[in-house]
């Protein structure tokens, strides 16, 4: 009898006591960031926003090290809801740049790899605005090891992103080309809305590449993945300079859909 109580009382208090603390991580992480607002609005010197940088990556290594408690997709939610907000903060980051982008990507990779969506937003922060496409790469190769197009229909997005980011960043055409071909791969067993358009490009993007490592033709698709995903106008006016200035011609139709044109010659 004495037993059975205590099980009772360790099935009961176990998730309470989980709840709890995750109550408690939530309130201080509120009041950080209530700290991190108040001094975000206030006439901010380089100073000022160093001490916030530095708070924000303590945070950052607090959620990547502590036990999750079986939040994990929780911690990964609220890291992104956080990035959105440092992103998003235009003043601060015209001064400060976007050097922590990678460290939120690893938070959220770290806690809930099949968080598809995430990618789209932080592999373009990491890799254009703080200009570390080798961090992004190793992340969303550490995220491929947990995803497969049976459990995560859309998982050929991240497939695709590295593809992007080798080729337009890092000039690494082979592994380029090998990760086209598995998001084609991926895509076409698929039943996601927009899987047989991705299967399309990214087979033509592997077979441009394989005839021509140096293939305007496959960065013009990279770049219009980048332009029509993009999640912003400096992303947008980059991704469309980029596809004139290698023969390509963006036109946007009265419909708000975006139409490339490949460059004549390759």
């Amino acid at each position: 009898m004495l037993v059975a109580t205590l099980n009772l009382l360790k099935i009961v208090v176990t998730p309470a006591i989980a709840s709890l603390c995750l109550v408690a991580i939530a309130q201080l992480q509120l009041s950080k960031l209530s700290r991190l607002n108040a001094l975000a609005h206030q006439p901010g010197s380089k100073a000022q926003y160093v001490k916030e940088e530095v708070l924000e990556k303590t945070n950052l290594e607090l959620l990547r090290r502590s036990p999750s408690l079986g939040f994990d997709n929780l911690i990964a939610d609220w890291t992104f809801l956080k990035f959105l907000q440092y992103f998003g903060d235009g003043e601060v980051r015209q001064k400060m740049g976007y050097s922590i982008a990678p460290e939120y990507f690893e938070v959220i990779v770290g806690r809930d790899p099949r968080f598809i969506k995430s990618y789209l937003f932080l592999s373009s922060a990491s890799s254009i605005y703080a200009g570390r496409a080798d961090q992004t790469v190793a992340l969303m190769n550490k995220g491929l090891k947990s995803l497969s197009p049976e459990t995560s229909p859309d998982a050929y997005y991240v497939w695709l992103y590295k593809g992007t980011d080798e080729l337009l960043f890092l000039g690494n055409t082979k592994a380029a080309q090998h990760s086209h071909k598995m998001a084609a791969q991926w895509a076409s067993v698929s039943d996601d809305p927009d899987s047989k358009r991705i299967a399309a490009l990214s087979r033509q993007t592997a077979q441009f590449l394989a005839g021509n490592p140096d293939s305007r033709q496959a960065q013009v698709n990279s770049w219009t993945m980048v332009l029509v995903n993009s999640v912003d106008n400096r992303t947008r006016q980059l991704a469309t300079g980029r596809i004139e200035a290698l023969g390509g011609q963006v036109t946007i139709t009265p419909q708000g859909e975006v139409k490339v044109q490949l460059p004549e010659k390759d």
